[in-house]
């Protein structure tokens, strides 16, 4: 599965700390690849981009929660949705929620690829067509998919909404009014399990590989992008 970047993360990203995966460290060679070669859950599977930790505080599943971003910096609350989906709807799901942000939207390319920490580059895009942006996704599904140091963003600013793929491929919707967001899940036959808790709310391990870190090269330099944000 390439090289394996272990570490605590919050699901909005680099606002905690890192802590070790310390329970990775007392595996035997077999045991850890025993475990990291089990990715079904029941009917759920999840993608090559992340493995729950051995002792299985988390158990991966499908589901849909509602949540709230606390900005502190501007004294803001802002409703959040949150989803997680089996492999081979990960991308359909993605595509579907995106359509909401109207004809043209903002990206940004979230990656950790070479990074030590929790830290990200961000890498920003403004303007795209929305079918042009789908096009080209849908090229780059793969390491979309399985790459566990990419995530994407797509954002329209002048709603403001934002639909996130992030690195744990957990879908996640930011804004206010997001009834039509929480339909296209529903359409799915996603469940809302708002007392669930994700992959990202315990110990787990990240994944990626040489191939992964040329296709992002590649889809950053198919995108345009132009500018960086942390």
């Amino acid at each position: 599965m390439g090289f394996l970047k272990n570490f605590f993360t919050d699901v909005y990203a680099n606002q905690a700390p890192a802590r070790p995966a310390t329970a990775f460290n007392h595996l035997s060679e077999k045991e850890l690849e025993a475990h990291l070669g089990v990715a079904r859950y029941g009917d759920f599977e999840l993608t090559d981009a992340v493995r729950p930790s051995y002792e299985l505080e988390v158990v991966p599943s499908a589901g849909y929660r509602h949540d709230t971003y606390r900005d502190e910096e501007n004294r803001a609350e802002v409703p959040v949705l949150m989803a997680a989906v089996t492999r081979n709807e990960v991308m359909d799901n993605f595509m579907s929620l995106i359509e909401v942000l109207g004809d043209e939207v903002d990206v940004v390319l979230e990656t950790s690829h070479g990074n030590e920490s929790t830290g990200h580059t961000d890498l920003y895009r403004e303007c795209i067509d929305m079918p042009i942006l789908q096009s080209t996704l849908w090229d780059f599904e793969d390491l979309l998919t399985n790459d566990g140091c990419t995530g994407i963003a797509v954002l329209n600013p002048h709603l403001p909404q934002e639909v996130q793929l992030d690195e744990h491929k957990l879908l996640i919707v930011y804004g206010k009014d997001l009834r039509r967001y929480e339909d296209i899940l529903r359409d799915g036959e996603i469940p809302c399990r708002d007392r669930m808790r994700f992959i990202t709310e315990a110990e787990h391990v990240h994944s990626t590989c040489e191939r992964y870190i040329e296709q992002f090269e590649e889809l950053k330099t198919r995108l345009g992008m132009d500018g960086y944000r942390r």
